[in-house]
């Protein structure tokens, strides 16, 4: 009776940690049938198309986190990199580029800016990674210090105005640049095409490559990693590197859609990043998340803010609820690790 008993508990544990780890999948079927009821035309092609839109936004910034995340650190920083990204590429498209030796000025066009700014994107993702490798800066900090330091040489740039008119001129050849937020590919908006590419890239490095094991490894135990030859600086240095060039593709997507420019653009979506990456079941002590969960996660989150939207809700209620959501998706967080290490004795206690 009492290993009955046992495998009973053991099996319910099982089912309840079943049901925290579909929470992303079960919230999102949940908020779908609510808006649904509720909004007319909620779920309409066309609304669905502009939602996905907007959730790519945070989306970009999400998947490029999550490898921060699951090695146990985190990035503050990627919001004011998706502000100086665009006010960058605002730059390069609304001033020319003087060379006095030569007397000439260049308009570059967008084959060029795109990759430049994504270049930039990373090197500050980079830049992050050194300091907290290099000197033992806590991420935390580290990141809040660039968030300001970026933010405000975004403002410098301008002079805190916006580079508005990004179309380009035909003339200066430097047109086409508001066809990544704007344009369509086979009836879908290209930036919905670039989230999938994006999403599946990711996800490829986290299950084929070394590199996703190692990532798994460093959030997991970073001390038994360096000693099983894993270089883990470097490692770290990668991740932070990868979430500055998503900001960046974010960057660009935003900007290209409002076809301008400004330096306080991004300011809180790290937020809404982070809470996407934790929704999706991506845990902050390190060690466990999915790229899947996470794109989910972005999904619940775009979902939720546009269906307050529809229904009127007010902004400051959206910011309260967007608050419990963060607060609650922590608790169910740790209210797994608890399940699936009772889960763990529980499994060694039946094969003894």
């Amino acid at each position: 009776m009492k290993t009955n008993n046992k495998k009973s508990l053991y099996n319910g544990g099982n089912v309840a940690l079943l049901l925290l780890k579909m929470r992303t999948f079960i919230a999102l079927f949940i908020i779908l049938g609510f808006f649904s009821l509720t909004v007319d035309g909620f779920l309409a092609p066309s609304s669905l198309i502009i939602m996905i839109k907007h959730i790519s936004i945070n989306a970009f910034l999400a998947l490029g986190i999550t490898f921060v995340i699951i090695t146990a650190g985190i990035d503050l920083s990627i919001g004011a990199t998706l502000g100086f990204c665009g006010m960058i590429a605002g730059y390069l498209i609304s001033n020319s580029l003087i060379i006095e030796p030569l007397g000439i000025a260049i308009f570059p066009s967008v084959w060029v800016v795109v990759p430049v700014v994504i270049v930039i994107g990373g090197l500050i993702g980079a830049l992050n990674g050194l300091i907290i490798t290099r000197y033992k800066v806590a991420p935390f900090i580290c990141t809040l210090g660039t968030m300001y330091i970026i933010r405000g040489a975004a403002m410098l740039l301008s002079g805190g105005e916006t580079f508005p008119g990004l179309q380009g001129n035909p003339e200066l050849g430097n047109t086409g640049f508001d066809a990544i937020g704007a344009g369509y590919l086979l009836g879908l908006p290209i930036a919905i095409w670039l989230m999938f590419i994006m999403a599946a890239i990711i996800a490829y490095i986290a299950k084929k490559l070394p590199f996703g094991r190692h990532v798994y490894a460093i959030g997991d135990n970073e001390r038994a990693a360096e000693l099983s030859g894993i270089k883990v600086n470097n490692v770290k240095v990668w991740v932070y590197t990868i979430a500055g060039l998503c900001a960046a593709v974010a960057g660009i997507v935003v900007t290209s859609q409002l076809v301008a420019s400004h330096p306080a653009t991004g300011t809180a979506f790290e937020m809404n990043a982070i809470a996407a990456v934790v929704l999706g079941g991506t845990s902050l002590a390190g060690g466990r998340g999915t790229i899947m969960g996470t794109l989910i996660g972005a999904f619940v989150i775009g979902i939720l803010a546009d269906g307050l939207v529809m229904m009127g809700v007010s902004e400051f209620w959206q910011m309260v609820i967007k608050g419990l959501v963060i607060i609650i998706a922590v608790i169910i967080d740790q209210m797994q690790n608890k399940l699936q290490y009772k889960a763990a004795i529980s499994s060694q206690k039946l094969a003894s």
